[in-house]
Order: C-alpha cells, then sequence, then structure tokens
C-alpha cells in the first residue's frame, strides 16, 4: 500500500521574490534550501520555467539547475518543467547534455508545452511568425533525436548532449498531456498545485493508456501539491495566506512579489475570489507534522501517486525551511 512513508518527495521551486527583498537573495534562498532539502533526503530538487512574472525569478531555468546542481552532491536536480515551445529542442539537448556532463546521474529533464506566461511574451520568447505552434509531441521527437546516438549522415548534432539517457517526464495540467505521456511511456507529473480540476481523470487517462517504453515499463505518476507545515495548525494556516494572496493576485491579473502572512483575509477578498482561490487549493494541506501526514497520505491514497512534488512559498525564509523540514519529519513518523 502507497503512504507517505514510502513515497519519494520532492521540492519544486520557482525561486520566489520575496517583497522587500532582492532577485540575488532568491538565487541565494533556493540554494540554501536545496542543500537543507538534500540533508532531509528528499529525492528532487525542480526548477520551473516562468517568464515576465512579477515574484518568479526561475527564467533562465537550466542556469539555474546548473547552479543549484554545483552546490548540492546528491539530490537529483531538474526542471519542472522546461517549456519545450520556447525553444529550439537543439539548445535544450545542449544545455541538458552540458548539465548530465558536469552533474552525471544527476539531471531531469521535465517537459510542458505552457508558454510559461502571458501571450506578448510567448511572442517575444518564440519569433514564431508562420501563425503555427509546433507540435508539443513533434518537439520531443526532435529533442530525442539529438539525445540519440549519432546516426550516419546526420548533419545536426547535440555535443555535448548525443547519447546520454537524461530521464524525461512530462508535465501537464491538461488531458492532453496525459495522453502524450501515455503514448510516449514517459513517466507523468501532474500540476495539482494549481490546477487540480482535471487531475484524477488526467491520471486515470494515463494509467489506461500507458505504451510500455524501452526506459519505463509501469506507469509512473508524479502529483504537484501545495503544502505548508508549521509547529501549529494556526501558524500553518496564517503562512498559508502568503500563498492564498499569490493566487488572488493571479485571479486579478496583479502578479506580486511574494507577501507577509496576515491575521485574515476577509477584508483582502470577496466571497466569490474566496471560494475560487479554496478551490483551488483543494488538495493543498497547510497544518502540523500530523495534519500534513493525514493530508498527504489522503492525496496518496486517492492518486496513488508514485512520488509528491512540494510547492510551500512560505515569505519568510526560515518558515520555508521549517516546512519542508517538518514535512520530511511526518514522513517517517
Amino acid at each position: 500500500m502507497k503512504t507517505l512513508a514510502n513515497t519519494k518527495l520532492n521540492v519544486l521551486d520557482l525561486a520566489p521574490i520575496i517583497e522587500g527583498h532582492t532577485i540575488a537573495e532568491s538565487f541565494a534562498n533556493s540554494l540554501d534550501l536545496a542543500r537543507h532539502a538534500e540533508q532531509l533526503g528528499y529525492h528532487r530538487y525542480w526548477l520551473a520555467e516562468h517568464h515576465n512574472l512579477d515574484g518568479i525569478a526561475s527564467a533562465a531555468t537550466s542556469l539555474l539547475i546548473g547552479y543549484i546542481a554545483g552546490g548540492t552532491s546528491k539530490i537529483r536536480v531538474g526542471s519542472g518543467g522546461i517549456m519545450l515551445p520556447n525553444h529550439s529542442p537543439l539548445v535544450i539537448a545542449e544545455q541538458f547534455g552540458t548539465l548530465e556532463t558536469l552533474y552525471p546521474n544527476r539531471i531531469d529533464l521535465g517537459l510542458g508545452r505552457a508558454p510559461g506566461s502571458d501571450g506578448f511574451t510567448m511572442r517575444a520568447l518564440r519569433r514564431e511568425l508562420s501563425g503555427r505552434e509546433a507540435d508539443f509531441g513533434d518537439l520531443i521527437t526532435e529533442l530525442n533525436q539529438y539525445f540519440g546516438e549519432p546516426k550516419f549522415g546526420q548533419k545536426v548534432r547535440a555535443i555535448p548532449g548525443q547519447g546520454l539517457k537524461i530521464p524525461q517526464w512530462i508535465l501537464g495540467s491538461s488531458l492532453y498531456s496525459a495522453k502524450l505521456a501515455a503514448a510516449r511511456g514517459l513517466p507523468y507529473s501532474f500540476a495539482g498545485h494549481f490546477a487540480p480540476e482535471l487531475m484524477m481523470q488526467a491520471i486515470d487517462l494515463y494509467r489506461v493508456g500507458f505504451q510500455p517504453s524501452a526506459d519505463l515499463k509501469e506507469p509512473k505518476v508524479m502529483v504537484g501539491v501545495q503544502v505548508i507545515a508549521a509547529d501549529t495548525d494556526a501558524k500553518a494556516k496564517k503562512l498559508a495566506t502568503t500563498v492564498y494572496q499569490r493566487f488572488l493576485g493571479i485571479i486579478r491579473n496583479q502578479r506580486v512579489n511574494l507577501l507577509p502572512p496576515v491575521d485574515s483575509m476577509a477584508d483582502i477578498w470577496t466571497p466569490q475570489e474566496e471560494e475560487f482561490v479554496l478551490d483551488k487549493m483543494r488538495y493543498s494541506v497547510f497544518g502540523s507534522p500530523e495534519t500534513v501526514k493525514v493530508g498527504l497520505n489522503k492525496l496518496i491514497a486517492e492518486t496513488q501517486a508514485d512520488e509528491l512534488i512540494i510547492m510551500g512559498d512560505a515569505y519568510d525564509h526560515h518558515d520555508r525551511k521549517r516546512s519542508y523540514e517538518l514535512i520530511a519529519k511526518a514522513a517517517r513518523s
């Protein structure tokens, strides 16, 4: 039976920019958290690609992966994810080929198809003038041609990159991503931390349609979840108001840096906004180690997830580190 005690735990980091602090401090905090997570026994530390968003500093994702991998020694480091349509597959093959060469057997390549920003920024990134977006599946096929062994007469190669076996994951928040991961025989990570609506349907679709591949014989599912742990339920619920304010900014189209927690959200959101945010947070767990253990065991029982990837953006860095420490404690208890 799958439980929190036997489920791999991972960290999802957007290098949050804290109100009143600098981006340089965000990067230093990420490295400090990664080292802390490594000591606590977390399995993976992933960074997510986002662009032109106040409060998020993980735009140059490959560079940050190298920074984190270079400052740690055991924990796997990767992308959660690289938004492949934003890039030339050759460039990603070269970047991750370089990372895998520098930090062998420690690099993961999670792939998504969303822009990681708004439409204006997407056009600035992609410079696509034909009016037709490249198919995500075709981009993955091209990427894997660069990672494969070079063929006779092949004119374009990824150096470094060719011949390297870098674990790939399909990331998503839709049924499309579930179908693609199943058809390719790749592990699948669902973004339950911000898009819970289709999670169970997508996971079921993935498992039912899974086609074994050379690298994966059975389905493998990772679930993203928002978690903030503190010594008491009351403190965790207060720290969680930072997360509520971030989601509120998203629905108001008012992206802001990470804001300090408040005693009450009553005067900040409307009843309709509260309902929307709490619905987005339906799988989130905010509480003491005992509350976290119960909540995550419930999520694992429902999803049968093989791994959890945990996002927990407390405003204060020490609270954030303490949260991941208490989550690990809950898993061991």
